[in-house]
């Protein structure tokens, strides 16, 4: 994911014009879409967690489970700038050290991969951690070279993910399956073993274009944002709730999502050099000017006020991925699960 929009993107969000989604969009999205129904809606939290050491990571994935989060993240790429565990093996060491938190792609790059390979994997996975999978799928695009060694062409990842979608699904759920489209076809194979989840894990889709806002509203039961503002996150419901009734699909139980860069802290300005520090390092681009748009940062007060406002903007799933040093992980999470989920939880 590139946390930085393009020069076009900024100016087409400056200039958008659902600034104020219509109540019929929102509903189409969320069907409790009034402020005081918002206010009782449910709220769930999950970790996405950096990459450490195995025995430090499958702890850290035990002791969330036990701090009663409701799901573990990773994100995914082939090569990056900074040392990344592939996905969904990461996701498979997950599975049999846990039994109840759910496990979630955050974003897999389906166009880097053959679908029929990844429905098979995928499938495998929900199986054996008892239909616990969230699979989240997303174009990426931000580092070429993965492309180029994938031997992917860089422009042909929009249309490989919206089909490679369709392919998943379609292996996930008929027996025997048939398919025919641009970059897959076969006739009459049968991949076993199906999901448990029937007919497959749910599929949500992540990114902020608007290419991906269409495709949350065509194809996914879920969306997962990143590096946006409440008020664009509201105007991005809207936009998948016109994409959903364009396609005729209903969108109940449609899941709403953000990763959540958090940094919890004393203070909001010693959090904020922590998180300018650390999200520079990883996307080796300055994050300084982003941290007062885009953070969640500060004491666990502040936090909850900035986590309410994507609450009220129809969010109802936040993906925390605490940054700071990887030493101060484990504490974060405690203080995350301990003060600032609590917040959320009905009374």
């Amino acid at each position: 994911m590139d946390p930085l929009a393009s020069p076009s993107a900024a100016a087409r969000q400056a200039t958008d014009p659902l600034a104020s989604p219509s109540a019929a969009a929102r509903q189409a999205t969320d069907p409790l879409a009034s402020p005081s129904a918002a206010a009782r809606q449910a709220v769930n939290f999950g970790a996405f967690l950096s990459m450490h050491p195995p025995a430090e990571q499958f702890a850290l994935a035990r002791r969330c489970e036990a701090l009663g989060l409701d799901s573990l993240w990773t994100g995914d790429h082939v090569s990056f700038h900074n040392p990344l565990y592939e996905s969904l093996t990461l996701l498979a060491s997950y599975a049999g050290i846990t039994s109840r938190i759910k496990l979630g792609s955050g974003v897999y790059l389906l166009a880097l991969r053959r679908p029929t390979v990844v429905a098979k994997i995928t499938s495998t996975l929900d199986a054996l951690c008892g239909g616990r999978l969230i699979f989240g799928v997303g174009v990426g695009g931000e580092n070429p070279k993965e492309f180029e060694a994938c031997g992917v062409p860089h422009r042909e990842r929009g249309a490989r993910v919206t089909e490679g979608i369709d392919v998943v699904r379609t292996l996930w759920r008929d027996t025997p399956a048939s398919f025919k489209g641009r970059f897959t076809q076969f006739e009459g194979v049968s991949i076993d073993p199906k999901p448990a989840q029937r007919p497959g894990p749910p599929i949500w889709i992540g990114g902020r274009s608007d290419a991906a806002l269409a495709r949350a509203g065509r194809q996914g039961d879920g969306w997962v944002s990143y590096v946006v503002q409440p008020e664009r996150y509201a105007q991005s419901l809207a936009k998948i709730g016109r994409a959903a009734e364009e396609a005729g699909r209903s969108l109940e139980g449609f899941v709403a999502a953000h990763l959540t860069f958090v940094t919890v802290g004393r203070d909001y300005e010693s959090a904020e050099r922590t998180w300018v520090r650390i999200l520079s390092d990883r996307y080796a681009q300055d994050f300084g000017p982003l941290a007062r748009k885009y953070g969640v940062i500060g004491t666990p007060e502040q936090c909850g006020e900035q986590i309410d406002r994507f609450r009220q903007a129809g969010c109802r799933y936040f993906v925390m991925n605490p940054i700071g040093d990887l030493a101060d992980e484990a504490a974060q999470l405690e203080t995350i699960a301990s003060e600032i989920i609590p917040r959320f939880q009905p009374r």
